[in-house]
């Protein structure tokens, strides 16, 4: 009983979830949308799971078809995380598996947008940026100090285009960070109820690839020579690899943080507080590209012996 009155409250959230997407509270709400999913197909079997659904679909699909759609999108990420679950496979892969599922939901998503609805990007994002730039406008024209917005259209046009070139690593962002705060809530509920489910790595332990540094350094210089020119396409890449590398690096910082406060027994909210610093102050991640470069733990192992 305890049981299935579980399944109905997490479809009942399902559905919450879902038709929250048309409110305000979308920003947040998206975040969580593959909870109750990943939770009822790891929990549930087969017919089970679709018994739970469908009646949330079809309640869904009584105010608007639109949802059963978005609802069909987003329960695809779920169904490969749950599925991970019931192997326990180890978490880094499960995420993973979650974030590269994500992500070709939304590049799939934008090539149907352009193939079939021949959607422009570029058109979208400029009207929207144009559009801000009017709402911030008006008001400090009624003061007098409109020419402090002002800006071309062909600042307004640059401004796309910059915006268009970062969406790749916007995506890939957007799809590891929900599929993190998604693993991060449903494996200790699943634990909760009895499903041993793999925990991510200590933080002392986060490392990455010393060949990350070649790939910086590479990234780096084919930066450096396109910055002027008039291949977007290398420019997209370089602008996008980049960044995303410098996650990587303020990865491997946080991972030294906890590691020598494990190793000289400091109190928990001390590598807390520097791995908050990691993220705020980016000048940081260069500690992650010393600890690569030189095996700063390893010495830091051996002097405590």
């Amino acid at each position: 009983m305890k049981y299935r009155w579980t399944s109905v409250a997490w479809s009942i959230a399902y559905l919450l979830l879902l038709l929250s997407l048309s409110t305000p509270f979308l920003i947040i709400t998206t975040l969580f949308m593959i909870i109750p999913a990943a939770l009822l197909f790891t929990t549930l079997n087969t017919r089970q799971f679709i018994l739970t659904i469908v009646p949330v679909w079809l309640v869904l699909g009584l105010i608007s078809p639109i949802y059963i759609l978005i609802a069909a999108y987003l329960v695809v990420p779920a169904l490969v995380m749950g599925r991970r679950y019931k192997k326990k496979a180890t978490a880094s892969s499960t995420i993973l598996a979650g974030t590269i599922t994500l992500l070709g939901e939304f590049l799939l998503l934008l090539l149907l947008g352009k193939t079939l609805f021949q959607f422009d990007l570029y058109s979208y994002v400029y009207d929207v940026l144009n559009e801000m730039r009017t709402m911030a406008l008006s008001p400090m024209q009624e003061f007098g100090m409109g020419s402090f917005l002002g800006g071309s259209s062909e600042d307004l046009s640059n401004n796309s285009r910059a915006f268009i070139q970062v969406i790749p690593m916007a995506l890939i962002m957007s799809s590891f960070v929900i599929t993190v705060i998604t693993h991060s809530i449903v494996r200790p509920i699943l634990n909760s109820m009895g499903y041993a489910v793999p925990k991510l790595k200590p933080a002392r332990d986060w490392r990455i690839p010393k060949s990350f540094i070649w790939y910086y350094l590479i990234a780096t210089v084919i930066q450096l020579l396109f910055l002027k020119s008039d291949n977007s396409f290398m420019v997209m890449i370089t602008a996008n690899l980049v960044p995303l590398l410098r996650v990587c690096f303020i990865i491997q910082t946080i991972g030294f943080f906890f590691f020598i406060a494990h190793e000289r027994n400091w109190n928990r909210i001390i590598p807390v507080i520097l791995a908050v610093m990691a993220i705020m102050l980016p000048p940081l991640w260069i500690v992650g590209i010393i600890d690569l470069v030189v095996p700063l733990r390893e010495m830091l192992a051996k002097s405590k012996r």
